[in-house]
Order: structure tokens, then C-alpha cells, then sequence
């Protein structure tokens, strides 16, 4: 093969610049990085232009054939060697299918919209189970609009309805009244802080009163205690999480458990 077609052959390969240039040394042609470009350019072979006029003719091609329910296509245009931007890709499906692009469009998954009225309009309840099998179990409240912390406790079970429950007396003692509307999950740990939210909202007259003050989801969708977890957990908890993982993994966890409780409890 000429030299040219060497370097045509070896640039479809995919192989880059330095590496042709290397792979030619191999056959006795000897040429600089720059002298590469010159020739390249001479083909009219270009690893990253921009190419619109092929791509509306690759995505037209793609609408009237079996790939019309392929949806979005710059990653199919990638594929096929097509240097096109993302945005371009869009506005083209656009105009060339409206159809299409209004129905992938109402799939889309959109961001769920907050909404809280003031301090203690809503409180989200939740427990974190991270530390659970180490015998740390915490339980947690913030405020949905203000998202300041109403209680993070830590006891040896965040299961026990009286217990979960105790903390919301003590938190609704000491601010001098309830939320509006109190936000959990479906776990039975919370069946206290349930009773005790209907009974005490049960005479107000609002649209929330009774049983509507108090409203349950799947616990990934308790968004600002969901939250608030991912921050304590960067901040200080996944130290503790390594390092009582590596006390577990050695085998010296259940020793220091054994150590505390002869501490806590000394025979007589």
C-alpha cells in the first residue's frame, strides 16, 4: 500500500495520531506529527468535524426505517461516526418528528416540586439503618421548610413505636405545639406518632385536621429526611461505618461488645 493509503487505513482503524505515525516507522515511512495533519486534511479525513448536514440525513434515514421508535439518536449518531451536538440532535427530531418528541417528552421524568408554607407546616419522621447492625440505631425529624433538625436520637432500637413516639412528645413539649401535617413511612414504628398527631389536630378546623394531618410514602421518597441522611453520612457517619465494618471483618466487633457489657454490668 502507498503511504497515503497506509495512513487512511490505520486513521479508520481509529488509531490515533502518535500511533500512526509510530505504526508507519514500522514500514520504513518516516513522517512528522504535523506532515500527519497536512496529509489528513489533504484527505479530507478529520477525527472531530462537525458534520450537521450528515447527521439530519442520518437521522432522516433513521425516521423512515425500522429505527423510528429508537428514540433520542445522538448516541446513535456517535456510533456511526457522525460529529453532531447533542441540542442539534433535539431541535432536528423536533421538527422532523413532533409526534414523537411530544410523547418522549410526556415520559420524561421530572423533578418532583416541593412545596412547605412556613416553619412547622410539615415534619418528615424517618429512621437510618446504616448503623443498625452495630447495635446504633437512629431515628430522625426536620422541618420541611426550614429544614432544621426537630430531633436526631440514637438508642438501641428505632422499631419500637413507644420509643419513636417518645421523641415526638418530647419534641412537641418543647416547641409548644404540632406540625400541621407529619410526613413517614409505612413502618409500624410509627403508629405512636400517628395516634398522637390525629388525636391532637383531631378539633382544628383547617383542611388537614384529624386524619389528614398525617400522611405516609415509601421512605426514598421522604425527600428532605432523605436528604439530611445523605449529608450526616458524608459528614461524620461513614467513618464510623468503615471503621466497625473492619472491626467486624476481623473478628474483633463481638470482643468489644463482650468488653462493654462486663464494664456495664459487672458480675457480682
Amino acid at each position: 500500500m502507498e503511504r497515503d493509503d497506509l495512513i487512511e487505513f490505520y486513521f479508520n482503524l481509529g488509531l490515533k495520531y502518535k500511533d500512526i505515525v509510530q505504526t508507519l516507522d514500522l514500514h520504513g515511512i518516516s513522517i512528522s506529527e504535523r506532515h500527519l495533519h497536512r496529509i489528513l486534511r489533504a484527505r479530507h479525513l478529520y477525527r472531530q468535524k462537525y458534520d450537521l448536514d450528515t447527521g439530519i440525513d442520518f437521522i432522516i434515514d433513521q425516521l423512515q426505517g425500522p429505527g423510528r421508535d429508537h428514540g433520542y439518536r445522538w448516541t446513535k449518531c456517535k456510533q456511526n461516526g457522525i460529529s453532531i451536538r447533542k441540542e442539534d440532535v433535539r431541535l432536528i427530531l423536533a421538527l422532523l418528528d413532533p409526534v414523537g418528541s411530544q410523547i418522549r417528552q410526556s415520559r420524561r421524568l421530572r423533578r418532583r416540586q416541593y412545596f412547605a408554607a412556613g416553619p412547622n407546616f410539615i415534619w418528615h419522621i424517618d429512621s437510618y439503618d446504616k448503623l443498625k447492625p452495630y447495635g446504633i440505631c437512629i431515628n430522625g425529624c426536620i422541618d420541611g421548610y426550614s429544614r432544621r433538625i426537630i430531633w436526631l436520637r440514637g438508642a438501641y432500637t428505632n422499631s419500637g413505636p413507644k420509643v419513636i413516639g417518645g421523641y415526638f412528645v418530647e419534641a412537641i413539649e418543647l416547641i409548644g405545639g404540632v406540625p400541621k401535617l407529619v410526613r413517614t413511612d409505612m413502618g409500624t414504628e410509627n403508629v405512636v406518632i400517628r395516634d398522637i398527631q390525629r388525636y391532637l389536630r383531631s378539633d382544628d378546623e383547617d383542611d388537614r385536621a384529624g386524619d389528614g394531618s398525617y400522611i405516609t410514602g415509601a421512605s426514598n421518597a421522604n425527600q428532605r429526611i432523605e436528604s439530611w441522611w445523605g449529608i450526616i453520612r458524608k459528614e461524620g457517619i461513614e467513618s464510623w461505618i468503615t471503621m466497625l465494618g473492619e472491626l467486624k471483618d476481623e473478628g474483633l466487633f463481638c470482643e468489644i461488645l463482650i468488653s462493654m457489657e462486663i464494664i456495664l454490668h459487672p458480675c457480682s
